[in-house]
């Protein structure tokens, strides 16, 4: 009815107040987020705290990290207080290239700065390992054909000149830059076919006297090899001492100062001795007896990657209890047998994301970071606990 309507004027004044009110909550709550943020700020945020120092009665415990597609600081650096309580005083760390330039001399520094920064925050040295190639070093390939480690003749020139970037931005802080990962295997050169040792002979020289020029207290490591057994043809690789060999007579030795090498267990135990034939975790000591046969015997040897995994139905796999038998002793083994050797990193600390696969089972914590039993256990022998000094230690073959 006409009569009963509401005036204008009285609904125009209720809704007014209406606003009002809601501004004025929403006022409220604005400021009490923004009291909560500056009580707990952001976690992506990764404030460094006081220097630290490692401490480890195992120079040459280490472990690989995989930073390279972390998106928050604040997990690189809970990750490495992670390295540092472990015992561990170095990690590996990729660097992809194609990161860093994405496009020509327009350097993004931001992703390794804050992984050095974080680092030596906690005590770490970073050994750096240089690779994965931006879309504009690799040619005209059409776009559906970009790999990402596709490497054509005419960008080797353009590698070596970012690490000798990297090398002089990072004097000082990064100085141990291994050159390219796994040269013996086809995908690690974009799915092409192999090229012959010679090729990553040039690609090691150019990047060796670019780094040296930039830092002559640089040291440059031949990078290392996967173990693997393809024979000559494959269309994966080909047998890791063969490249090996390969490359030391097209004259490497004059090319790196160090070694970098991959030895993986397998399902084997550590103190099984190698054989030409055998994948096992002491296949490395073949790798040595090729260079002290090419004169590069004392060169120093880093192994950035090894382990032992412990997925349930992998056939590659161990047991839990075993895993950790096993990398305990393999670090028993090497520290009294191996006195030539620099560091041994385990593969690997932990990734961004679990990869719901195999290769969650070779990682020191999840992704959530949940630590697992072996991180334990190497934690109470670097700290040289009971466990250290009862430590089965087995006998060669």
């Amino acid at each position: 009815m006409a009569g009963c309507r509401q005036p204008p004027e009285l609904g125009g004044h209720n809704v007014n107040r209406s606003i009002l009110s809601l501004l004025f909550w929403l006022l409220r709550i604005s400021l009490l987020l923004g009291l909560l943020s500056l009580l707990h700020p952001p976690r992506s945020r990764a404030v460094l705290g006081p220097v630290q120092q490692v401490e480890t009665e195992v120079p040459i415990l280490c472990t690989h990290t995989r930073f390279s597609d972390e998106v928050e600081e604040w997990k690189i650096a809970q990750s490495l207080e992670l390295v540092r309580e472990l015992g561990a005083a170095t990690i590996v760390e990729f660097f992809p290239w194609a990161y860093i330039e994405p496009h020509r001399s327009n350097f993004q520094w931001e992703k390794v700065d804050r992984v050095q920064r974080q680092a030596e925050n906690q005590g770490i040295q970073v050994i750096a390992r240089l690779g994965l190639v931006p879309r504009w070093a690799q040619g005209d390939r059409d776009a559906n054909e970009v790999t990402l480690n596709y490497l054509p003749a005419t960008a080797y020139e353009d590698f070596a000149r970012f690490v000798g970037v990297f090398a002089e931005r990072y004097a000082g802080k990064i100085d141990r830059l291994i050159i390219w990962n796994e040269p013996n295997l086809v995908h690690e050169w974009g799915y092409e076919e192999l090229p012959p040792a010679e090729v990553y002979v040039k690609l090691l020289a150019m990047s060796y006297a670019a780094a040296h020029a930039a830092n002559p207290n640089v040291e440059v490591l031949l990078a290392p090899l996967a173990p693997t057994l393809e024979p000559a043809g494959s269309p994966y690789g080909l047998d890791d001492l063969i490249y090996l060999e390969r490359i030391l007579a097209a004259g490497a030795g004059e090319v790196f100062d160090a070694v970098a090498l991959h030895t993986y267990g397998g399902n084997r135990p550590p103190e099984e001795a190698p054989a030409v034939q055998r994948i096992n975790f002491r296949r490395m000591e073949l790798h040595r007896s090729l260079l002290k046969r090419y004169g590069q015997g004392e060169k120093p040897v880093y192994v950035t990657e090894f382990g032992w995994n412990d997925h349930p139905r992998w056939v590659h796999a161990v047991s839990t209890a075993q895993r950790s038998e096993y990398t305990l002793a393999a670090y028993r083994w090497a520290e009294k047998r191996w006195p030539w050797l620099e560091e041994l990193c385990l593969w690997v600390l932990r990734f961004p994301v679990d990869a719901g696969d195999y290769r969650d089972h070779f990682t020191l914590l999840t992704s959530e970071f949940q630590v697992k039993p072996l991180y334990h256990s190497l934690q109470a022998y670097g700290r040289g606990g009971e466990e250290r000094e009862s430590l089965w230690l087995p006998e060669p073959e």
